[in-house]
């Protein structure tokens, strides 16, 4: 079966605007609730939580109801953290979780993704499935009155995450003497990221911490990391760390205010790991994306580095095939299966941080664990049209191949989230990378004209 509704990462688009808007929302729940009651043979369970989007009010409603009238619990868990929500799926022993939330994206978009009770995204399968019984109507999945749902929020599910996410922090470590910024992108993680910085000992500086429903990561958190970049300077902070909107991603920053991408995250905790005997199946799950200075970094201390196509669920289903414990992109996506069913940044951050601490080193000296090759991506938005259909950008794409041939790699794709084409290229000449990116984002953008 085939998806139209759901996309790399659920459902996702303008707010108010089919398929983000409360009709479908409410399609949706019903259909996954009855297909959810349907499977577990009892009145099943549904965690929701959410960013801090102004349309959340309009969607989490139109969810919640959907779910109570085909006869679901609803759990309403306020703004918490996508993994937050995977984690109480699981802790609460539920059926189904869901946030509302479009991630790294403006506030304007807005999307929902679904969770089986194991906390893990669930497969194309089921999604396809959920769509073919809102394509089918909803007969027969209304209960009568006496079998409606009811509904109730978990005031401390803040706190029951913050526990969560400090037992993830090696018990003989502490964060005393260090300052940290975090940015918490205007986003889901607001109070829960500041709180578990502190609760550890550090001295917390939070920035992005006054969300309006407007701003979410609006000049600030993970795709936008300079906000954080300059607090660390100014503060004289030992590290940065800047979450996006739903706090599932991080980018870190030194004390001298540069920038540490997610692949040198992966490259510290892979290390880490590997030395403790914790690093399962020898190996990192990464992405096409992942620079090659990782995979050569990785292969020097026998580590594997195993690429999926982008996106945090297909690597998450590569480390469920190979029993692999880490994975991750260098977005700041970093999964560590042991702790979490998707990317975690709050975890991610801490892992680093506890390195930190028992090397006594100062983080342009830890976290900076291999050179990375010269690597350019250029994000070109079109409107309508499928432009890499067009002759010129074939044309395009196939010299700019046959320049790297030997020397690099060239990778082109179409987001998953949003009218976009990525176009990346790496190697070591870094006057060719240029050239051959922004000839082919040139075809693009004549061609999407």
């Amino acid at each position: 079966m085939t998806r139209k509704l759901f996309g790399t990462d659920g459902i996702r688009g303008k707010s108010n605007v089919a398929p983000i808007d409360a009709q479908t929302a409410l399609s949706v729940a019903m259909a996954a609730g009855a297909l959810f009651r349907r499977e577990v043979g009892h009145r099943p369970l549904v965690v929701i939580g959410k960013d801090t989007r102004l349309s959340g009010y309009l969607l989490e409603p139109a969810v919640t109801a959907g779910f109570i009238a085909v006869g679901l619990d609803v759990v309403l868990l306020g703004p918490l953290p996508t993994p937050a929500v995977g984690v109480l799926t699981r802790s609460l022993r539920a059926d189904l979780g869901v946030v509302i939330s479009a991630s790294h994206n403006p506030f304007d978009d807005n999307g929902i993704k679904l969770f089986g009770p194991d906390g893990f995204k669930l497969s194309d399968a089921v999604e396809a499935e959920i769509e073919a019984r809102i394509d089918g109507g909803h007969d027969g999945d209304l209960v009568t009155a006496a079998k409606l749902g009811r509904a109730r929020r978990l005031d401390d599910a803040p706190g029951r995450y913050i526990e969560f996410v400090k037992s993830s922090f090696p018990r003989q470590l502490r964060l005393d003497g260090l300052k940290v910024v975090v940015d918490c992108a205007q986003g889901a993680a607001y109070r829960v990221a500041p709180a578990v910085l502190f609760e550890l000992g550090a001295e917390v500086v939070p920035i992005s911490v006054a969300p309006d429903g407007l701003n979410i990561n609006r000049d600030c958190g993970a795709t936008a990391p300079e906000a954080m970049c300059r607090a660390v300077l100014e503060q004289g902070a030992d590290l940065g760390l800047a979450l996006d909107g739903d706090a599932d991603r991080v980018i870190l920053a030194d004390e001298k205010g540069l920038p540490i991408d997610g692949d040198q995250v992966m490259g510290l905790i892979a290390a880490s790991w590997l030395a403790r005997g914790e690093l399962k199946g020898e190996s990192v799950i990464g992405t096409v994306m992942c620079n090659l200075g990782l995979e050569r970094h990785l292969n020097e201390m026998g580590i594997g580095l195993f690429r999926t196509p982008v996106g945090d669920r297909y690597v998450v289903e590569r480390m469920r095939a190979t029993g692999c414990n880490l994975g991750g992109e260098p977005s700041g996506h970093v999964v560590m299966s042991d702790y979490s069913t998707t990317g975690d940044g709050l975890i991610a951050a801490l892992q680093v941080l506890a390195v930190l601490v028992a090397s006594g080193r100062p983080a342009s000296e830890v976290c900076r664990v291999f050179e990375p090759l010269p690597q350019l991506l250029r994000n070109v938005r079109f409107g309508l049209g499928r432009p890499l259909e067009q002759d010129s950008v074939k044309a395009a794409i196939a010299a700019g191949e046959s320049r790297l041939a030997g020397r690099g790699r060239l990778l082109i794709r179409k987001s998953g989230t949003e009218p976009v084409i990525r176009v990346m290229a790496e190697g070591e000449d870094e006057t060719l990378i240029v050239e051959v990116v922004e000839e082919i984002a040139r075809s693009i953008e004549e061609a999407a004209r």
